[in-house]
């Protein structure tokens, strides 16, 4: 019979993503986003809808028109130092909103697969590479929230298999500009065209992250959906750190007119950690997946996204 795939946050950044790899398969999609405008874009066998998470009565509604067999819940809130300052809507739609998708998923009572795309701010901060079994202390809200969705997802009942993909930094086109390498690259397309003085004000440069291009992170995310083994968290990362100094020093180089840099204290984050570091061990002998795309040309794709909005 057919089957259908449900995508959750489908107009979101990995969402979106994740939905031209399934729509490449040839997968028949129903893809969720947030009410309040109409079909983000067109996507080959794809049905968007508007669902609010947090009205538990329509998301029951939607999951019992969809009856997908797989299901990539995408959709939350996603800024970690926007956390402090929304601590309450974080929690309601990462956890509650995830509360609402497993619950109408358990009435249908159809087998499906799930995946739930977690987060390396679960684990405890470290000066090494962590693996899924370092301690779990998150030090942000945003932390505790993707946490508690890992906790709903392992305690659901019924023919549901729920996998865990623990991602870490990520990014891409059509990323957030909140987020620092977008960020920056929205900054250098912006002094290009003149829309801006040929200046960056930064925070922290000295963090170290573990990024991947979000095109290779959904490609984990198809792969752990499909084989992984549920309630098994997989890290998703390359397992290689980069300065954010020396991911400015890259996109500056890219710059078609000169950038200066200005430190601005006011931008440090509260518990800024000094190193994410990620094993990606787990995935890659078990289930076969190594980040392919070079962070050159994901620094070119990024920047030229901005260069064309």
């Amino acid at each position: 019979m057919p089957t259908t795939t449900l995508v959750t946050g489908a107009a979101g950044f990995a969402g979106s993503h994740l939905v031209d790899l399934l729509a490449r398969d040839g997968a028949g999609i129903v893809a969720w986003h947030r009410p309040g405008g109409g079909p983000p874009r067109e996507v080959p066998g794809t049905r968007w809808e508007a669902v609010d998470l947090h009205d538990r009565n329509a998301v029951h509604a939607a999951i019992a028109r969809a009856q997908p067999s797989a299901v990539y819940h995408c959709a939350g809130a996603a800024h970690v130092g926007r956390s402090w300052e929304s601590t309450e809507t974080t929690f309601a739609t990462n956890v509650r909103g995830t509360h609402h998708l497993l619950e109408a998923l358990e009435q249908v009572a159809a087998p499906a697969r799930v995946l739930i795309p977690s987060s390396a701010l679960v684990y405890a901060s470290a000066g090494e590479a962590l693996t899924e079994e370092h301690p779990l202390v998150p030090a942000s809200p945003y932390g505790l929230s993707k946490l508690a969705q890992e906790m709903l997802g392992v305690r659901t009942n019924g023919p549901l298999a729920v996998t865990i993909a623990r991602a870490f930094n990520h990014f891409g086109p059509r990323q957030d500009p909140y987020f620092v390498a977008s960020g920056f690259a929205r900054r250098i397309a912006d002094i290009e065209h003149g829309r801006w003085e040929p200046q960056i004000s930064v925070g922290n440069l000295d963090a170290r992250r573990d990024l991947t291009d979000v095109r290779d992170t959904v490609r984990a995310y198809r792969l752990i959906l499909e084989r992984g083994l549920p309630g098994r968290p997989y890290n998703v990362c390359s397992g290689r750190a980069i300065a954010i100094r020396d991911l400015l020093d890259q996109l500056i180089a890219r710059a078609r007119v000169p950038v200066d840099v200005r430190v601005d204290p006011a931008r440090y984050r509260p518990n800024d950690t000094p190193l994410l570091l990620g094993d990606p061990g787990r995935l890659r002998d078990e289930l076969g997946w190594t980040a392919q795309i070079p962070i050159e040309q994901t620094l070119d794709d990024l920047l030229e996204y901005w260069r064309t909005r």
